[in-house]
């Protein structure tokens, strides 16, 4: 018989890890119970003071955001490691961007270690009911909670015990938030940014799926659309479509299919134009992806395009068609929607 979360604390019983959850059906109004993950503080990896007053808003975020540090995949899975990755972290953080403290709320080590980020976030998140504010999605900040996974995550899957420390602290985060599985999300989600890594952002839907069947909640909805992230060194149909959205901006660009220095800077100035707020992740200080065109980017570009219309945006709209090998005629309208649809 499965055990209601609430009988199960009020009693005072723990489960040791997810694999000792129940997996009998749940009746009406029960839900699994995630033991709680060991959670590192501050105090026990040596932080420094904040050098600043920790916000605590009164209320829960909304979602729980996956990072990976884009630094070097270590071979070193100790303990000690691991907080010597959260000393780095706040080091960098405090006296490289000025913050008052590390932005992100969690660090998850190649180990599988997980320590606190920014003061206070352990003992808030074990309460439940408010929310630290960190420093780790720009223009977010009052909206997620966020976990950094050491490592890079672009070409290369995490480590085992990575992945499993993971979804185990991201049901616990849903469990004590009451946050969706849905709403787990990757950091270009929100900013046009590599992070969490091509990889690791591809097995987000896996993580939706393992966070619900821990909490006991029905199978995790897709996330909604979003726009795709294209940086330098790539080329096609979608680079070409970007440069004609460039160039119908007035952009001096050629529409060549390849994304150089020169496609860099436009993406670049336009953020910058617009006020697009730019967060890289802990290690980007090695990686500038200010001109990367993502989330933040398309959106102010695409405009609506309808058949026979003539201009680099619906250029833009038939160099995407044709790669898909679809034609461009009759009634069809391409608005924000349809644009998502072919840039995916």
């Amino acid at each position: 018989m499965a055990v209601s979360r609430r009988a199960l604390f009020r009693g005072g019983f723990t489960v040791a890890a997810m694999g000792a959850l129940s997996t009998t059906p749940l009746a009406v109004g029960e839900v699994n119970a995630v033991a709680r993950p060991r959670l590192y503080t501050c105090a026990e990896w040596g932080a420094r003071p904040a050098n600043g007053t920790i916000t605590v808003l009164n209320r829960k975020p909304t979602y729980i955001v996956v990072h990976h540090t884009a630094g070097g995949n270590s071979t070193d899975y100790s303990l000690a490691h691991a907080f010597q990755i959260s000393r780095d972290i706040q080091n960098f953080h405090m006296d490289g961007r000025g913050w008052i403290d590390t932005g992100q709320q969690l660090t998850n080590s190649r180990g599988g270690f997980v320590t606190e980020g920014r003061h206070r976030s352990v003992e808030i998140l074990d309460q439940g009911t408010r929310h630290v504010q960190g420093a780790n999605v720009a223009d977010h900040n009052s909206e997620v909670i966020g976990i950094e996974n050491e490592g890079l995550y672009t070409s290369v899957d995490v480590p085992q015990a990575l992945w499993d420390s993971l979804v185990q602290l991201v049901a616990y985060i849903a469990q004590q938030y009451g946050i969706s599985p849905s709403l787990i999300r990757g950091h270009r989600d929100f900013n046009a940014t590599e992070c969490p890594g091509t990889i690791l952002y591809g097995r987000l839907p896996e993580l939706r799926d393992a966070v619900a069947a821990a909490i006991g909640t029905a199978p995790a909805q897709p996330a909604a659309r979003s726009w795709p992230l294209l940086k330098p060194g790539e080329a096609g149909a979608k680079v070409q479509a970007l440069q004609h959205l460039l160039r119908a901006r007035g952009v001096d660009v050629k529409a060549d299919g390849t994304f150089g220095a020169a496609t860099f800077a436009a993406v670049r100035d336009l953020a910058g134009q617009h006020g697009v707020a730019y967060e890289p992740c802990y290690a980007s200080r090695v990686a500038d992806e200010s001109g990367y065109a993502g989330v933040t980017t398309w959106p102010l570009l695409v405009r609506t395009v309808r058949a026979g219309d003539t201009g680099e945006a619906a250029q833009a709209a038939r160099v995407l068609m044709s790669a898909r090998r679809e034609p461009f005629a009759g009634e069809r309208v391409i608005d924000t929607p349809a644009w998502q649809e072919l840039l995916a």
